[in-house]
């Protein structure tokens, strides 16, 4: 049986990135140590195209799961790592084999290491040709079941049979920071991830209105917060009392005009938190059409009270598209509790 003993991490956008691109690596480095800190037994080596972590026992359920929520990971692999030997590359790739039912594979080498003695068809030849020797499994280049995947390095080989989607763009915070105005719905948490995806940190301010909403709404949102900034590592959330603000408001505006000018008055407040936080934008989850307050005009009217740029990435998602993702990242079942 092959025991998996180190992970092989592959980088997305970041190879796009040219002289930034040390900067990018280094950061998302840091990212991942940081998921993973409390695993005392990981070893982390970076390179120029790959990161490194060799598992040295950890829980490796523990790691996936961790590793699917850091922005600039293109993929991930649990790898064996052995000597850059033909003769071994072989014989690890009978094992793994030898321990899944007969099915269908594919050989896929790349050589990184242009000194090895072998290119790397040769090397693809070679190691299918050794397990249709000894088992039962089958070739099929254009649908396999199973893909053999073979990185050889000029210190040593990487062999695995799994390529794990991560969660791809860059790595958060390294493109500045926003404040993002947070409520207790579906669509902030779900614009707080899509901003995190272009590596940009978020702090969130929350407009509570006490007694009017309970202690158990602004608790639905610091989950909400908790849940999401798995995909940062952590996430301040500044709340402020709205309370005489929207009563002064509804008492002295014409009704049909009071949501937008809380949405003023609650951007002028966000702009303030976000500076004193050193953000540069600010973000909400709005969508165009979605309520009376995303029309186009009533959005103009909102950023007229600010100088600060407002980042809506939610901005033309439909709402069946904003819910599959909040399902997706978990933040649905919170969002709709009751408060």
């Amino acid at each position: 049986m092959v025991i998996y003993d180190t992970v092989l991490i592959r980088y997305g956008e970041l190879t796009t990135k040219g002289k930034n691109r040390g900067a990018f690596i280094r950061k998302l480095f840091d990212n991942i140590k940081n998921s993973l800190n409390d695993l005392d037994k990981l070893e982390f080596k970076s390179t120029y195209d790959r990161i490194y972590i060799k598992i040295n026992g950890e829980d490796i359920s523990i790691i996936e799961d961790r590793l699917k929520k850091v922005f600039g990971i293109s993929s991930f692999s649990f790898t064996v790592k052995v000597d850059s030997n033909i003769d071994v590359i072989k014989e690890t790739c009978l094992n793994m084999m030898k321990d899944i039912e007969p099915t269908t594979f594919k050989v896929i080498s790349k050589r990184h290491d242009k000194k090895f003695e072998f290119i790397s068809d040769q090397v693809n030849r070679f190691v299918a040709g050794n397990i249709l020797a000894n088992t039962d499994h089958k070739v099929d280049v254009h649908n396999p079941n199973v893909k053999i995947n073979i990185e050889i390095q000029e210190e040593s080989t990487f062999i695995t049979s799994n390529k794990i989607e991560g969660a791809g763009g860059y790595p958060t915070g390294i493109n500045g920071k926003v404040m993002l105005l947070l409520s207790g719905g579906i669509d902030s948490p779900v614009a707080a991830y899509y901003i995190m995806k272009r590596g940009i940190e978020v702090e969130a301010v929350h407009f509570a209105s006490p007694p009017y909403t309970s202690n158990s709404a602004q608790d639905k949102v610091m989950e909400l917060a908790k849940i999401v900034s798995a995909y940062q590592g952590k996430m301040r959330v500044h709340v402020v009392n709205f309370t005489e603000l929207q009563m002064e408001i509804y008492a002295r505006c014409n009704e049909s005009y009071a949501i937008t000018i809380m949405r003023r008055m609650m951007v002028r407040i966000a702009e303030q938190v976000a500076l004193n936080r050193k953000c540069v934008a600010l973000a909400t989850g709005e969508s165009i059409g979605q309520v009376a307050s995303q029309t186009l005009e009533s959005m103009s009217v909102i950023n007229e009270v600010t100088k600060m740029p407002i980042i809506r990435p939610l901005v033309t998602f439909d709402k069946i598209e904003i819910i599959n993702k909040a399902i997706a990242i978990d933040t649905y079942k919170t969002s709709i509790l009751p408060f």
